[in-house]
C-alpha cells in the first residue's frame, strides 16, 4: 500500500499571510487538528498544527529564576520560540521543517519516518506541489485493513476510502464525529450525529456509493459538550 491509497486529498489549506485568529477559528471549526500553508503556485511552506497554537497560551512569561538561567541559552531558539508563540500570522507561527513524500511511498515508510521525526503528518507531493496529507489515523486504518490486494476485503477498503471521501465533499458532514466501517459491502456508521437530519443525509450518503450493499446506522446523539464545540 502507497500513500496515494491513504492521503486524505480534500485538504483545507492556508495562506502565509492568514491571521492566527482566524486560523484558530478555521482549525475549530472545522474540526482539524492541522493546515498546510502554501503559497499562491501550491507550493507547501509549512504547517500549522493545533499544538502550534496551544504554544501561544503555554508561553507566560518567565519567573526570576527562569529568566535568570535563560542568559545561560542560546539566543537564537529562544527568540525563535517567541516569534512563534506570538506571532500574528500563519507564517509567523508555522512548522517549517516539512517532512514530505511522493504519491508512491509505501506505509511502511511513512510509518518510519513519522516515528524519526516525532510528528503526526506527513506531506504528499509532486513536483513541489502539495497533492494530500497521510496522518496516523490513515496509517491505522492501514494495518486495520492489512488484507490480501485481491480479496473480497480490498473492495472492502476501497468502499471506505469512498465513503469518506464522500464525507469530506460535504460540509454538513461532521467528519471528525463519524467513524464509517465497512464489512462486505455493509457500510456501518459509528460516532455521533448533530441532528435527525445529519443522520439521514449520512444514510443516504454511504447508501450511494459503489458497491455498498446496505448501511448500518449505530449513530448516538451527539452529547452537549461535543455540540458546545461545533
Amino acid at each position: 500500500m502507497q500513500a496515494k491509497d491513504l492521503m486524505t486529498t480534500n485538504l483545507v489549506v492556508v495562506p502565509p499571510e492568514m491571521p492566527v485568529t482566524a486560523l484558530a477559528e478555521l482549525l475549530a471549526g472545522r474540526g482539524i487538528s492541522a493546515a498546510p500553508v502554501v503559497s499562491a503556485e501550491g507550493t507547501p511552506l509549512g504547517i500549522v498544527t493545533e499544538g502550534d497554537l496551544i504554544r501561544r497560551l503555554a508561553d507566560q512569561p518567565p519567573g526570576p529564576f527562569a529568566w535568570f538561567l535563560q542568559h545561560f541559552s542560546h539566543a537564537r531558539p529562544l527568540a525563535q520560540r517567541f516569534a512563534r508563540a506570538h506571532g500574528a500570522t500563519a507564517r509567523d507561527v508555522m512548522s517549517a521543517d516539512l517532512v514530505s513524500v511522493t504519491e508512491n511511498e509505501p506505509v511502511e515508510r511513512i510509518a518510519q519516518l513519522m516515528e524519526a521525526h516525532g510528528i503526526r503528518r506527513v506531506l504528499v507531493v509532486r513536483g513541489g506541489q502539495l497533492l494530500g496529507i497521510v496522518s496516523r489515523a490513515d496509517l491505522l486504518r492501514a494495518v486495520l485493513r492489512a488484507h490480501p490486494a485481491d480479496g473480497p476485503a480490498a473492495d472492502d477498503t476501497a468502499i471506505l476510502r469512498a465513503t469518506m471521501a464522500a464525507m469530506r465533499e460535504q460540509p454538513w458532514v461532521d467528519t471528525f464525529w463519524v467513524y464509517p466501517d465497512v464489512t462486505a459491502g455493509v457500510v456501518t456508521l459509528y460516532g455521533f450525529a448533530r441532528h435527525e437530519a445529519a443522520r439521514q443525509g449520512l444514510m443516504a450518503l454511504a447508501q450511494a456509493v459503489p458497491g455498498v450493499t446496505s448501511v448500518q446506522d449505530r449513530l448516538e446523539p451527539m452529547p452537549l459538550i461535543l455540540r458546545a464545540t461545533l
